[in-house]
């Protein structure tokens, strides 16, 4: 069997309050955020989950993404940045480090394909996690905790509202 699921990240003000969500269908999603993070971080965040709360399955993973950077991260340039101790081309250190290695150790013997998909076209998926992300960011806005979802069945919850709500990117790993 093959999940399905789009992955998004929102920032308002990028970097500010942001959000993570992953979506499969109204009754299997997750969102989460912080204070203030960055969009790409959102979107690392966001397939970071969704890892977590699957690992406990032995199903292909269909991830529909609209970030050509987590994509490119994930499938062309991280081996290179681990075989120079996570740098770039140029020497410097790669940015959102710690959410990559969480993302390379989620991933080790998981079976998963990413699909581009353009957002903010009207793909169900894509807006669905979309909705979630921004809705969480929205929600550090205002100074509320965001609606975390139900996850997936029998998976892993997505990082405790508590923890999360008082974390940035940098702390939570």
């Amino acid at each position: 069997m093959t999940i399905t699921a789009a992955a998004d990240g929102s920032a308002l003000g990028n970097p500010g309050p942001a959000g993570w969500a992953w979506y499969v269908d109204d009754n299997t999603w997750a969102a989460g955020g912080w204070k203030h993070a960055t969009n790409n971080q959102g979107e690392l965040k966001a397939v970071l989950e969704l890892l977590r709360a699957t690992a406990h399955v032995d199903d292909d993973l269909h991830i529909l993404c609209d970030s050509q950077y987590v994509i490119n991260s994930v499938t062309k340039w991280m081996p290179g940045w681990k075989a120079k101790g996570w740098r770039k081309r140029d020497g410097k250190p790669v940015l959102n480090l710690e959410l990559l290695r969480e993302l390379d150790a989620a991933l080790a013997g998981r079976r998963y394909r990413f699909e581009w998909v353009r957002g903010h076209i009207g793909h169900e998926l894509n807006e669905a996690a979309d909705d979630r992300a921004r809705g969480a960011a929205e929600a550090f806005a205002r100074g509320a905790l965001p609606d975390t979802g139900p996850g997936y069945p029998g998976g892993a919850p997505a990082v405790t509202r508590d923890a999360e709500a008082s974390a940035t990117p940098d702390t939570l790993f």
